[in-house]
């Protein structure tokens, strides 16, 4: 039996086979979809592609048995989570592994090793590599594709890490609902008595002025999820980055701002599901990938819209008009979702396990637990 050997990631072909290796181990997968190979690339980069290396860092490893390339695997030291959560903490994530456990022991073991070596007493994984990026490893609903921006993992990576030593901490649901018919009674009756209320407002977002309405919504995010567990802030300068990123699957109709007399006080950010656009791109968007995906865009149709964010200020949670402007954007984006964009579904989350009020919407809209991600830790 040949041994497992991890090797760091340090040259250009390295980095190949690193981000190359889940097409070897997801072939076989029908719910796979592979990722764009230069958002990889760009992700594992450095600052000069990814600005969340401005205050933290990574390193990535391969394992290789047998001359061929069978896992990959990365640990980071973020000085937000340091600040915000634990000085003693630290994360490894972008896990891949045939199904082995030696090899995947000793992708860990390196992993933890460099993490204990820089002072850190708890690992966390896997977040690849933020909380904002990719968090958690998927242990629930393998039988559909993901959409934009969420993970696919295969399902005995739950028993390679947790043969490691690794307990479950927080898990992070996806929800579910059929958008192209009216939402239950109760929820038209809050959205109906939301609109009697001449103090709230809801308005498109306007894509003229993008970087304004940008930092607005960074300021009301980093506000209104400040007690989330896991919470760590964007800077500006990651705002700008994802922004930049975005823009392009950006619609007025699917993003709401939320103002109560006058002042800003909630968001909803909602995405065409762009991995129905580029499955069949295989990853690449050139020759031909970029000119086939930017048609696509010009007026994506799509079965799926995702709300990977939405956020309401501190100072109003826990307030009724929280709940009917909720409501509201809700079912404002879900009339243009379905009339501009022809989706019969919607995904909500991911969504921490404990925030009550966020499953009080999901169970008033009827909604189901599509996918579960769960965040795994260990001590040193």
């Amino acid at each position: 039996m040949s041994s497992v050997t991890i090797r760091r990631v340090e040259t250009a072909a390295d980095q190949r086979r690193f981000i190359d290796l889940p097409w070897q181990l997801y072939k076989a997968d029908p719910h796979w979809v592979p990722p764009l190979k230069s958002e990889v690339k760009a992700l594992i980069g450095g600052e000069a592609t990814n600005p969340w290396f401005g205050h933290a860092e990574a390193v990535f490893w391969l394992a290789e048995k047998a001359g061929q390339t069978v896992g990959r695997i990365s640990a980071q030291i973020d000085r937000l989570v340091q600040e915000y959560i634990d000085p003693a903490l630290g994360h490894w994530g972008m896990f891949e592994s045939i199904d082995d456990q030696a090899v995947a022991d000793a992708l860990i073991e390196t992993a933890e090793a460099w993490l204990k070596s820089r002072g850190m007493a708890r690992a966390q994984g896997p977040f690849s590599l933020s909380i904002w990026d990719e968090p958690g490893l998927l242990v629930q609903g393998f039988d559909r594709p993901p959409t934009v921006m969420m993970g696919h993992h295969l399902p005995y990576y739950e028993r390679l890490v947790t043969a490691r030593g690794y307990s479950g901490v927080k898990d992070l649901h996806s929800w579910g609902l059929r958008i192209d018919q009216p939402f239950p009674e109760m929820a038209q009756r809050i959205v109906a008595f939301s609109e009697r209320n001449s103090r709230l407002v809801t308005r498109r977002v306007n894509k003229a002025r993008f970087d304004e309405e940008a930092a607005l919504i960074l300021e009301i995010l980093n506000d209104a999820w400040s007690s989330n567990w896991g919470f760590v802030p964007l800077t500006p300068a990651e705002v700008a980055h994802v922004g930049k990123k975005l823009k392009p699957i950006v619609f007025e109709d699917l993003i709401r701002i939320a103002e109560y007399d006058g002042e800003p006080v909630g968001f909803m950010i909602t995405l065409p599901d762009i991995n129905e656009l580029t499955r069949d791109l295989d990853g690449r968007l050139f020759p031909f990938g970029w000119a086939k995906l930017l048609w696509r865009l010009r007026a994506p149709k799509v079965k799926t819209m995702r709300v990977p964010l939405m956020g309401i200020r501190k100072t109003l949670q826990g307030h009724r008009v929280a709940s009917l402007m909720a409501f509201q954007m809700i079912e404002y984006i879900r009339r243009d979702a379905v009339a501009n964009f022809g989706a019969t579904e919607g995904e909500i989350g991911w969504i921490l396990d404990d925030n009550g009020p966020m499953r009080s919407i999901a169970d008033a809209l009827e909604c189901e637990v599509t996918r579960t991600y769960r965040i795994f830790e260990r001590s040193l």
